[in-house]
């Protein structure tokens, strides 16, 4: 299993971070990386998501909610063509500090018989995009 993450203190509390988090309808306007969700943040749910690393041609892709913890975290599972070819598993996780701040947490872990070839290809590119996610929701929640 191969996996990327990445994470970032905001100097917010949790429940700010989480509603811009979770409001997919805001992304295109502050998240340079995954620019598009729409669907129910509910598990068993099918989401249209559109993820754009640096320098790469964007890809739309169909991942599956798999748990969402209010407040806390929520998954998905998508893959790219057929499952086990290449399958990822992508989380948001938040969590409370003291001082009402909080941390981001964002992972994705890679499976499938292509895993390796592919990130050997994308991982850096995939890295950079999650670290320019968690700095605009840095940004974003700190406005004042």
């Amino acid at each position: 299993m191969h996996k990327i993450c990445t994470d970032i203190i905001i100097e917010a509390p949790i429940n700010e971070v989480w509603d811009l988090l979770t409001d997919f309808e805001s992304f295109d306007k502050w998240n340079p990386f995954i620019t598009r969700i729409k669907g129910e943040l509910e598990p068993g749910s099918r989401l249209d998501v559109y993820m754009q690393p640096p320098g790469m041609k964007g890809v739309n892709f169909n991942p599956v909610i798999t748990k969402v913890e209010p407040v806390h975290e929520y998954r998905w599972i998508g893959n790219l063509w057929v499952k086990g070819i290449f399958d990822g598993e992508h989380v948001f996780r938040i969590e409370e500090l003291e001082n009402s701040r909080t941390r981001f947490i964002q992972c994705e872990r890679f499976r499938g018989i292509l895993a390796p070839l592919i990130l050997s290809l994308i991982g850096e590119r995939t890295r950079q995009g999650f670290e320019s996610m968690n700095n605009n929701l840095k940004k974003e929640c700190e406005k004042e």
